[in-house]
């Protein structure tokens, strides 16, 4: 009996693995080779190594210094809001938290396309400044436009699972600390604030690791003058048709993922801070 329930979950989990297989192993499988090969198929390191150039390093540079802007960016709004739902009511709590996940129904390269329009020199924001007789914004084809556009469209992802991780915070925990004497400020940072740790970390690995990685919002909302390394990785694939490179780079950006990954595993071991 218990070898024939063990075949069934087997089987159940068969599609899944095999989807795996099909597209996620096999395709790393394949940026580990060509990013380790050149084009003539020999071993070589050279691929990894390119990071170290000028260019490429001042790319990636830039794409950490955005991405951790954006996360800290996304942290600083993304707290406050998830502390005003988790004391509101059942019912304007569901209504608010569908608020912010209402935008993740619209496709992604749809809503950085509405920032454009709303950003550009003769957008929607700029004609309204100049009805009421104000200066124009340059905003648009700015590392700025880049950030504004990553917060946009990843600030959910901060929010739910700090959210989350609030809400599992037993309010008698809280109760307790203020009946020892603890005030506002010391519940906060001693009981609310480590309780919430899992929250932040599954949060900030969440926004960061896609900012780290885009290139569609610098595309769209940089207008092709800034350049960050996702940007270069994808001009690696489609314009100058180098796959070696592109893997290349491709593998020094996993190493970030692993370390992201490595410290969500480390503060969030029960998944306690996944909202999804």
């Amino acid at each position: 009996m218990k070898i024939k329930k063990n075949l069934s979950k087997t089987l159940l989990a068969g599609p899944y693995l095999v989807w795996m297989i099909a597209f996620t192993i096999i395709p790393l499988c394949m940026v580990g080779v060509y990013g380790l090969t050149d084009r003539t198929g020999v071993f070589t390191m050279d691929n990894l190594t390119l990071l170290a150039q000028r260019g490429y390093m001042k790319a990636l540079l830039l794409s950490l210094g955005l991405s951790l802007l954006s996360t800290v960016i996304c942290l600083a709004l993304s707290y406050p809001l998830a502390m005003i739902l988790r004391s509101r009511g059942n019912g304007r709590k569901g209504f608010m938290v569908f608020l912010f996940i209402l935008p993740m129904w619209m496709n992604f390269l749809l809503r950085t396309l509405a920032w454009r329009t709303l950003l550009e020199k003769n957008g929607v924001i700029n004609a309204l400044l100049d009805l009421m007789g104000l200066p124009s914004l340059q905003i648009i084809n700015t590392p700025a436009a880049i950030v504004l556009g990553m917060v946009y469209n990843f600030l959910p992802f901060m929010i739910l699972p700090v959210y989350n991780c609030l809400m599992k915070i037993d309010n008698d925990v809280i109760n307790a600390a203020k009946d020892l004497g603890a005030n506002a400020f010391q519940t906060f940072f001693r009981v609310i604030l480590p309780l919430s740790v899992p929250g932040i970390i599954s949060g900030v690995t969440m926004v960061f690791i896609p900012a780290l990685t885009t290139f569609v919002i610098s595309d769209l909302l940089g207008g092709g003058k800034v350049l960050l390394i996702g940007n270069i990785i994808e001009q690696k694939f489609t314009t100058a048709n180098n796959w070696h490179v592109g893997s290349g780079l491709s593998l020094v950006l996993m190493i970030f993922i692993l370390i992201s990954m490595a410290v969500l595993n480390k503060y969030d071991k029960n998944g306690e801070g996944n909202a999804f």
